[in-house]
């Protein structure tokens, strides 16, 4: 069943090494976690090659070409051959905005700080 056969997606991205276990895997796929072709996916669906996967983990959207279809876990140079990862690169660090923090033991903020707070995050 390796190669152009389709397989089940769940079972394709455990195999691929996207999720540690296929439950994992399928409960992704329940959650709307996973779209192939631009459709929502059940686990049961079938990929093939050529197929656009895209998956939410951890909060952040993979898509994902299918080389090769593949059944069984496999190595991670293997699993490599057999996805296109076309995912974006993550933003700089230096344009995501500095997170404000006060100092433990200050108590809560005052209406004017708060303000000034809404303002810095705004930005």
């Amino acid at each position: 069943m390796n190669g152009d056969s389709p397989v089940r997606i769940d079972a394709w991205l455990w195999a691929v090494r996207q999720f540690k276990t296929r439950s994992a895997a399928t409960a992704a796929c329940r959650a709307g976690h996973v779209r192939v072709n631009g459709e929502r996916a059940k686990a049961a669906q079938p990929v093939r090659p050529g197929d656009e996967v895209r998956v939410r983990i951890a909060g952040f959207d993979r898509q994902l070409i299918v080389r090769r279809t593949l059944v069984k876990r496999v190595s991670a140079a293997v699993a490599a051959e057999a996805v296109d990862d076309r995912t974006p690169p993550p933003p700089p660090r230096e344009s995501v905005a500095a997170e404000v923090t006060r100092d433990r033991g200050a108590g809560r903020p005052t209406k004017r700080e708060r303000r000034d707070l809404d303002r810095l995050r705004r930005r």
